[in-house]
């Protein structure tokens, strides 16, 4: 690609870009920029730039009271700097970077991430809402160096002059837009003091607006970031932090927890969330670079347990992506967020080691948060796991607790194996704790760790049967029949029936049987089933003896005392489906097709029995 001749085309004449303008902004607008917002932020971060490079040229104290000026009338947008401002080659040079780099996004990434300044690009963002972009600037690197005028119109042209000094008597750029009219959402006087706001109010440059109201020029950003700030007391530093956590995010933190990492310039506040978060769902928190807001959304900057805060930040060394609306994955952004991980760490300890009520408050809100992290942390694991509350058989409680109570912890693998057992484990005074939830049943077996005395098993059938007591002699012969007539009715579920007596006596009965103790079976059925294929070969090759689930009846229950003693065949298969599908569905567990059909037909049944004998 080639650009025009600029040595021997008359001054002032119109030039034209070597490439598609318009096919370079659409591709600006759907492979680097998420909105035509972003110009304001793009013309904002060249004033910045320029005034950055004004400071290291001048010596110190020489640019003090520099700044960026806006103005918007809703005909215009302007952005004045006091920057180094540029040189006519400047002008020419960042236009052929442009059209040199144009032919691909992975082009211009690459320029953005090398070229320092940026000017180029950011200006071309402004294409995205405005026909015609008029840049006069006179350099301050050059005494008494002349005023260079650039004019770039939407249809590919523009043209690049000089002024004489007196055109502008200062240093700086002043960049202004003549908007289209489909862009008047993005262009208007109070959207772009908005866009200011939102994008500026920490930047370390004092920034003014004027909407040409002739009111005076307002500043977009009067004070500092709330952590720069001085403060009589520690009390007021933490309220003031609160108030501006509240006034980002729109919650009031349950608190705030300071963040500062020197060595990459970092400072910025976490705000812990007062509700619970799902789990898996993060926040995005808003991440600033050198003052200029980049992302609302920058996910990354935080490891994915840490979703219980959200953070506001600004950083010295962070790498913005192409685009400056994401951070570049890189090495030094691993270390910050390993960094900012343990500054979370070190707030649950403090939490844990002195303010008892705050880490309540917190663990009711976000234990879930806690408990992925301590299965990966063993220092968060010793703090914690003691405090972090379970579902047991004695209600919701901690660990410690319960360990107090119960020497042995039984721990279930599912959540409806809890629900099946609960009632008969703590009416026998077995220890059982819920670990059918994420986390749960890992954490429980770690419990050791932190409290030697404590022992902890998994719960399984013949642990729980155990301690249900037997019946007597005489009483299981009477009832051999029933039970041969009840498991003759649930052999199709590969159930076997059994006579305790066990607590409640209000329950009638306990249906023991796990979910992999359901699939085994499953897959023994599909191995019959499959018999002779390559299939059923495969299958039978892992096919184990299927555990059979078990129908414990109650000898304390009236209804199970009277149930044993019926004599008429019908009749006794009709109870002990009605007394399996009530126990199956106490469970909670989902039903099978044939559960929910046994159920229907066994209450019909029964029904139709109790009306011919009312008859």
């Amino acid at each position: 690609m080639t650009m025009p001749d600029t040595t021997s085309s008359p001054l002032g004449a119109d030039r034209t870009f070597q490439v598609d303008l318009r096919g370079l902004v659409d591709l600006l607008s759907h492979h680097l920029y998420s909105s035509p917002r972003v110009y304001l932020r793009e013309l904002l971060q060249n004033a910045v730039d320029a005034l950055t490079a004004r400071q290291r040229l001048a010596p110190a104290g020489e640019t003090a009271g520099l700044g960026i000026r806006l103005y918007a009338d809703n005909t215009v947008v302007r952005v004045e700097d006091d920057g180094v401002g540029l040189t006519e080659a400047d002008v020419h040079s960042f236009l052929a970077t442009i059209g040199r780099s144009s032919k691909r996004a992975e082009g211009i990434a690459q320029q953005r991430a090398d070229f320092i300044g940026q000017f180029g690009i950011g200006l071309l963002s402004c294409f995205l809402v405005a026909d015609e972009i008029h840049v006069l600037s006179r350099s301050a690197r050059t005494p008494d160096a002349p005023v260079v005028e650039w004019r770039g119109r939407g249809d590919g042209s523009y043209t690049v002059r000089t002024l004489p000094s007196s055109a502008r008597s200062e240093p700086g750029t002043t960049v202004t837009l003549t908007p289209r009219a489909d862009a008047a959402e993005w262009t208007r006087a109070q959207q772009v003091h908005a866009l200011a706001r939102h994008f500026g109010s920490l930047l370390r440059h004092p920034v003014t607006f004027d909407d040409g109201s002739g009111a005076p020029a307002v500043p977009v950003n009067p004070e500092p970031a709330p952590w720069a700030r001085t403060y009589p007391t520690p009390g007021a530093r933490s309220r003031a932090l609160a108030a501006y956590g509240e006034e980002v995010f729109g919650f009031a933190p349950l608190d705030t927890i300071e963040l500062d990492l020197p060595a990459v310039g970092l400072k910025g506040i976490a705000c812990v969330l007062p509700e619970t978060v799902p789990a898996g769902r993060r926040h995005g928190h808003r991440v600033h670079v050198k003052g200029m807001l980049l992302s609302e959304q920058a996910e990354e900057i935080l490891p994915e347990w840490a979703f219980f805060v959200r953070c506001v930040v600004d950083a010295e060394s962070l790498r913005p992506t192409a685009s400056r609306e994401s951070l570049y994955e890189d090495d030094t952004l691993a270390a910050v967020r390993d960094a900012l991980a343990e500054r979370l760490r070190a707030w649950i300890a403090r939490a844990a080691a002195s303010d008892p009520d705050l880490l309540g408050r917190f663990l009711q809100a976000h234990h879930l948060a806690v408990k992925s992290l301590a299965v990966h942390d063993d220092e968060i694991l010793g703090m914690l796991l003691p405090w972090l509350p379970f579902e047991t058989t004695d209600g919701h409680t901690t660990l410690d607790e319960f360990a107090r109570t119960h020497r042995t912890v039984l721990v279930t693998s599912s959540v409806e194996e809890f629900r099946q057992v609960a009632a008969i484990a703590s009416a026998a005074g077995l220890g059982v704790v819920n670990g059918g939830y994420t986390y749960d049943r890992e954490l429980v077996h770690r419990l050791p760790e932190i409290r030697p005395e404590a022992t902890v098993a998994d719960l399984d059938p013949e642990t729980l049967t155990a301690h249900l007591d037997p019946v007597d002699r005489e009483t299981e012969l009477a009832a051999a029949a029933y039970l041969a007539q009840a498991r003759d009715a649930l052999a199709v579920f590969d159930c076997d029936v059994a006579l305790r007596t066990f607590q409640p006596a209000s329950a009638p009965a306990l249906l023991v049987d796990s979910r992999e103790a359901r699939h085994e079976r499953t897959r023994s059925q599909l191995a019959r089933e499959q018999q002779g294929g390559v299939w059923g070969d495969i299958l039978g090759a892992l096919r184990q003896e299927a555990p059979r689930a078990q129908l414990i009846l109650n000898q304390l229950n009236p209804l199970v005392r009277t149930a044993v003693t019926i004599d008429e065949p019908e009749l006794a298969r009709t109870s002990a489906e009605a007394l399996y599908g009530q126990a199956a569905m106490l469970s909670r567990r989902p039903l099978r097709p044939a559960e929910s059909s046994l159920i229907n037909r066994s209450f019909l049944d029964l029904l139709a029995h109790a009306l011919r004998k009312d008859s």
